[in-house]
């Protein structure tokens, strides 16, 4: 009997020593609700729920996670930094017209902006090879300036001769004006082409004309 009240307490002082460690010893509840009542916080610290249950059930408050391999790391933080499509299409939209200005495309700048670099500017299409070398328009030449006619020189010599039509009248009167050719002592009559036109001449009265032994062309009527 006395041994078997013997066994009794030292069954019962072990179950009390056990106790504590096992009143320790949290839930997997318990750690999921921690770490969902800091899930902001642990997602930006990279910490999971599973590997914050981990650690938790074996005593730690709060579970830091193992360092993730360089690679990804760099991989993260490129992926955080870059931009989406539609931001960069936006990007474009904004400044629309300028881009187009420029020559560059909505899907050019797109990509460049996702690259993490500016839309560079495309370069000009070659014309060369592809247009037909244009022509120069012809210059159009001047027109040629009609020949004067010819002037006659006015070179009164002699007796009753004179420079202008009006002073020969004027000692004419009534008698018909002419002109004559001193070259050739011809004279002409005022509705014909030579009257006035010939090389040298002077306007005459026609009675002094014949007088100084000149006469009329052969083809024009006296009038």
């Amino acid at each position: 009997m006395r041994h078997f009240g013997t066994l009794c307490l030292a069954i019962i002082g072990a179950s009390i020593l056990s106790f504590p460690v096992e009143a320790q010893q949290k839930t997997v509840k318990a750690c999921q609700e921690e770490w969902r009542a800091n899930k902001a916080d642990n997602q930006a610290k990279g910490i999971t729920e599973r590997a914050y249950v981990a650690q938790c059930r074996a005593g730690g408050s709060a579970a830091n996670p193992v360092a993730a391999p360089a690679a990804s790391t760099a991989s993260a933080t490129s992926a955080g930094t870059q931009k989406t499509a539609k931001a960069c299409r936006d990007e474009w939209r904004a400044n629309k017209a300028d881009n187009q200005a420029k020559g560059i495309t909505e899907k050019a700048y797109v990509e460049s902006c996702r690259a993490g670099t500016t839309a560079a500017q495309p370069a000009p299409a070659s014309t060369t090879a592809s247009s037909p070398a244009v022509a120069p328009a012809p210059t159009p030449s001047a027109a040629p300036t009609p020949s004067a006619a010819p002037t006659a020189t006015v070179t009164p010599t002699g007796a009753n001769q004179y420079a202008t039509e009006a002073q020969a009248k004027r000692r004419c009167g009534v008698g018909t004006v002419v002109w004559a050719n001193l070259d050739s002592n011809i004279y002409h009559f005022a509705s014909y082409k030579n009257y006035g036109h010939t090389k040298t001449g002077a306007y005459m009265c026609e009675s002094d004309a014949t007088s100084q032994g000149m006469r009329a062309a052969k083809n024009e009527k006296h009038p």
